[in-house]
């Protein structure tokens, strides 16, 4: 039977491969990236692909198209002149809406394909001047409840996992970014030796370290199970050697740097640009035009932050003796013992 696959999965590749001569397309490799993930430019092409917000206009037809292409590909029955692209391409499609879990759709919202899109008019809010109580907590509240969704829908699937974990680190991030934002807000507003319009511009700079903080907060509170139980390290042949506890505290502190990196342009830029374009004599005379020109930075400097942070370090991690690299010897005695290769890798998530 595994012979029969191997075969089938082999001719479909060369049957690609025949079709692909002529273009530019790497071969294509069935639920594998398509750019190499161990350059910075290669993860970062690669997430431009799955944030891709084209993908959320595919049709339900051409979704079916793109899943029956991968289908053929997998059983070896693809039809003659399919090409590499078109393979790509069916596969994008598929892993921007489809859960690759459970196979079921992702709500649009909450599609990483969604996430910029969706998530710009909040951080216009974030970002909006002379923000009262009310609307700090309200737009700090709406920020984290998309963040949580987001999470949730794209979680893995793969292990059960109860609810109250969810709630947990989606009532922690919610806590910890309010509370900041107000504190902070108060404490600029009591800060005398600002001038109204120094105040007015270190207030604009408030919902980064609320929105960072808790980031950290939420990855913290949802993944603390990975640090008591430690998560699955795998060979250079993908065979598991264990579970590795000092993995998964580089893989926290990974991810942790990621969501701290990523609201930092989204959130530090725009008030930095906006603060020099208010003083031009346009904006001045048109005072009508700050919001949309306002959605217009913030839209900018969200499309290029998000494939930025995440694409910092890769999803899989290598462990060898290189910086943000962990060498065999270095995890439990245990993994050590379980492997003689020189390095392991594990999933750090996003």
């Amino acid at each position: 039977m595994a012979d029969t696959a191997t075969t089938a999965s082999a001719a479909a590749a060369a049957a690609a491969s025949a079709a692909n001569a002529s273009t530019d397309a790497p071969p294509f490799q069935l639920g594998k990236p398509r750019f190499q993930q161990t350059s910075f430019y290669g993860r970062f092409r690669h997430f431009l692909d799955i944030i891709d917000p084209r993908t959320l206009f595919v049709t339900e037809r051409r979704l079916r198209e793109a899943v029956q292409l991968l289908e053929d590909y997998k059983h070896g029955t693809l039809r003659p002149g399919v090409t590499n692209e078109q393979l790509w391409s069916a596969q994008k499609i598929k892993q921007a809406i489809l859960h690759p879990d459970t196979n079921e759709k992702i709500f649009m919202p909450f599609r990483m394909s969604g996430y910029i899109p969706f998530g710009t008019p909040i951080v216009v809010g974030l970002l909006l001047p002379n923000q009262t109580l009310a609307s700090t907590v309200f737009w700090q509240w709406l920020n984290q409840s998309h963040n949580a969704c987001v999470n949730y829908a794209n979680r893995n699937a793969t292990k059960p996992s109860p609810a109250s974990k969810f709630i947990q680190g989606y009532l922690g991030a919610v806590i910890s970014a309010v509370s900041i934002a107000v504190g902070l807000n108060v404490l600029v507003q009591k800060a005398n030796k600002f001038t109204p319009a120094t105040r007015l511009l270190v207030q604009r700079f408030v919902p980064f370290p609320a929105v960072a903080s808790a980031n950290v907060c939420n990855v913290v509170l949802m993944r603390y199970g990975e640090l008591e139980e430690g998560i699955d390290v795998l060979d250079g042949d993908g065979n598991l050697v264990g579970s590795s506890k000092i993995a998964a505290r580089h893989a926290l502190l990974e991810t942790a740097l990621t969501r701290v990196a990523l609201p930092m342009p989204i959130l530090v830029l725009p008030p930095a640009i906006m603060s020099m374009l208010e003083k031009t004599a346009l904006l001045q005379a048109r005072p009508r035009l700050l919001l949309p020109v306002q959605s217009l930075v913030c839209l900018a400097a969200f499309g290029l932050a998000l494939p930025l942070a995440i694409s910092l370090f890769p999803q899989m991690s290598e462990a060898a003796g290189e910086e943000q690299k962990i060498e065999t010897t270095q995890l439990e005695p245990e993994i050590a013992r379980a492997t003689s290769s020189r390095t392991v890798v594990y999933n750090k998530g996003l």
